[in-house]
Formats: structure tokens, sequence, C-alpha cells
């Protein structure tokens, strides 16, 4: 059994690991970390999970008794506490905020998505959990890097859920407001730029081009729609076989022939991916579930490729329905 830890227990993205994780036939959770709830139980604060585990939150930190420790912690505790705690030296990591996704010599941090760094990421003990946004749109252009296809602007458009600007209320994320409305923000200056750039010049050294990106806030809870749209003169029929090749041997990205619906992939660790030609402009549309594919169901799939597992072992998960 891989015996875990959790530091910042409270929010969404811990409540859908920790769901994931009590019910993964290979996991034992040790602890959820949390110093605002110590003492309390997980299941005062995440309900959906009543009935399903007697853990409970604490501020204590036994990080000898654990293989690898999660971070759900908000942008830049995670460093804070690696700083201040030393690690033990066996213990392996997986973080799911923005402190560790650039690469840099002042750390050994892999970036983990796995449809990009596979062979990286079952070889190291640190893996930096990649962001929503930047999963969503990475897996729709990932393919073209590959081939040096990405000569002409990246133009992207893609919408949120609330669950996506996280559990604290704060005055775009009140129902009130957010209910029937949607807005744009950071456009063209959006934090997962950066790591989103890296990894398409890790594929294509010489891509140098704009990335358009407007983000969006959506007026529901969870889920990532874009769409993408690229110049090239290549037939769609190419297209697509390249992008079939490109994800034959990955488990959670796949291509449709039909137009997607956001709810196909909503509680799944799935994105779909969808291509159209328009003349010499290629359109991708695709859709994750922000708090699963591009938070905690990647972060399981990077810890069963860490331990050598089966990569979809606990994250069979099915779609919302309607």
């Amino acid at each position: 059994m891989i015996r875990i830890g959790i530091i910042g227990g409270a929010g969404y993205t811990a409540g859908e690991l920790i769901r994931l994780l009590i019910n993964h036939p290979d996991v034992e959770p040790v602890f959820v970390h949390s110093t605002s709830h110590a003492g309390d139980k997980v299941t005062d604060v995440h309900g959906g999970l009543f009935g399903e585990t007697d853990l409970v939150f604490t501020d204590n930190l036994p990080l000898n008794t654990i293989d690898l420790l999660f971070f759900c912690t908000a942008h830049g505790d995670t460093k804070k506490f690696i700083e201040t705690h030393p690690l033990p030296n066996n213990l392996k990591v997986i973080d799911l905020s923005t402190d560790y996704r650039i690469q840099s010599e002042t750390h050994d941090f892999v970036y983990g998505l796995p449809e990009l760094n596979r062979r990286q990421i079952c070889k190291s003990q640190h893996v930096a959990n990649p962001g929503c946004f930047a999963t969503c749109i990475q897996l729709a252009v990932l393919p073209l890097a590959k081939h040096l296809m990405l000569n002409s602007e990246l133009h992207v458009h893609a919408i949120t859920g609330s669950t996506g600007a996280g559990v604290k209320p704060g005055a775009t994320t009140h129902f009130s407001w957010r209910s029937d409305n949607v807005s744009v923000y950071k456009p063209f200056e959006h934090q997962h730029l950066e790591e989103i750039r890296q990894s398409l010049v890790q594929l294509q050294h010489s891509f140098r081009s704009s990335i358009n990106f407007i983000p969006v806030r959506g007026n529901f809870a969870r889920g990532i729609f874009a769409t993408t749209y690229i110049n090239t003169k290549i037939d769609l029929e190419e297209i697509r076989h390249i992008y079939e090749t490109y994800y034959s041997d990955h488990s959670f990205t796949f291509l449709t022939d039909r137009n997607p619906d956001l709810k196909q992939v909503i509680n799944t660790n799935k994105c779909l991916l969808y291509l159209q030609k328009f003349g010499d402009k290629l359109l991708i549309i695709s859709m994750i579930d922000n708090l699963l594919k591009g938070a905690s169901g990647q972060a399981v799939h990077n810890m069963n490729i860490l331990f050598g597992l089966e990569e979809t072992v606990g994250l069979h998960l099915k779609p919302s329905g309607f």
C-alpha cells in the first residue's frame, strides 16, 4: 500500500483528491493536514464524503510514516513549507500549486503532464501538477507542436467553472454574481501562459508565436471548455491521424468525431478533443473537468506513474449525465 499525506486539505481540489484516494485500492491515507480545521472530521468540511471515511484533520506532520506527500496549498505555500521543513530523503512529492511548474536549476520537480512527460515522471521524486487551463490548452495542441506545426499565432478562448477560483468566497465567485453571468479576466496575461509556452517549446524548439488567451468566468460550477484555432494548410484527415497517433498510448485523452458537450467530461479524468477545418484555419475544441483532469485526477494519475501502477487505477470515473 502507498501511504500518503495531504497538506492543505480544506479546498475543492483536496476534497476531490481525498475522495479518489480513499477509494483507490493501493492507497492508505495516513493524514490530512489543516491548521484551521485540526480536530474536525474531514466530512465536516467535505460533506460529500460522509459515510466513506473516518479521517480527521490534524496539525501534526508525521512525514516519516508516509511514502508520498500531496500539497493542495495556496500558491507560494508549498515552496515556503519545503524551505522550512526538511523532508525525508525517500519521500515523493506531488505539488498541485504553481510553485514548481516552471523548470529551474533551483529545484528538481518534473512538470507532471503525463501526455508530455510520462517517462520523466516515472523516474522522478518530485512532480509539479499542471494548472487546469494549462492542461486543457496544452492537450489541444501538443500533437501539433511535436510535428512542428505551430507556425502562427494561437488564439484561445476558454471558459471555466466557479470551482476554478477555489473554495474561499470572493466578489466574482458568489453564486448571486456568478449565476446568469459571464466575464473575462486576465486577458493575454493569465498565469498559466508560462507553463503552456514551456511545454510547447519543449516539443517545438522554434515556437515563438503569440498565445492569445482569453479566460472567461462561466456560470457553472466545474469544467473547462476551450476553443483554440491556428492557421495551417494541412488537410483535416492528416491532422486527425497526427492526433490519433500522439494519443494512442495515453489513457485519458480522446479524439471524438462529434461536436462534444462539456457534460461528457464532468466527474471524469478525461479530455475530449474535436477538430474542424475552415479553409486554412484549424479549430480545436478541448474540454476537461478542472477539479479532476485539471487537478486531483491528474495528481492521482501522476501517483500511479510514480509507483509503477497501471495508469487508470482509481480513475475509472463516470460522467455526470443529464
